[in-house]
């Protein structure tokens, strides 16, 4: 099936094959820094919602299912707290349930959405061996975007700014 069929991709597979090694589809050059998609929103009644699309992993395990699919890893929404979206190394947000997380935090634990995804990203996933970051907004429209790795792209748009950070 050639619409599936992408030389990167194969070129990517090859040079891993056999070596035991998974990388994130953009972790293995420094040109190809493009992965996983995520967005969170806000309605004007407070309405929350959240979408993730992987970017993948090179060699995985035949199977393998990541977190953006499963709710509450990956992706997570509740009117009652945020909206959020995760990216980094997957078995290790699914471990950490990251997205849910951050709702119960602010739910159970009464911590605003910076103390929540904070506490999630740089305290319990680190602590699980983890990387990534994650994009997240509560009912109020308050935003936090945090990551504990080198760099991630990132940006909002709401009725009062326009913003956009490439680290």
């Amino acid at each position: 099936d050639s619409y599936f069929f992408t030389q990167l991709r194969y070129d990517q597979w090859i040079s891993l094959r056999g070596s035991g090694e998974v990388r994130l589809d953009h972790s293995s050059d420094n040109d190809l820094k493009f992965g996983t998609v995520g967005a969170v929103a806000v309605d004007s009644e407070g309405n929350l919602a959240a979408a993730t699309s992987t970017g993948g992993m090179t060699n995985k395990a035949w199977g393998r299912v990541g977190d953006s699919p499963l709710i509450g890893a990956g992706t997570y929404a509740n009117n009652k707290t945020c909206a959020v979206s995760c990216t980094g190394y997957g078995e290790f947000f699914i471990r950490g349930v990251v997205a849910y997380d951050v709702s119960c935090l602010m739910e159970f634990g009464g911590m605003s959405l910076e103390q929540a995804a904070n506490e999630a990203i740089f305290k319990r996933l680190k602590k699980l061996g983890g990387e990534g970051g994650l994009i997240s907004v509560d009912a109020q429209g308050n935003i936090c975007l945090p990551f504990n790795t080198e760099g991630m792209y990132r940006g909002l748009k709401n009725n009062r700014q326009t913003m956009t950070q490439i680290l």
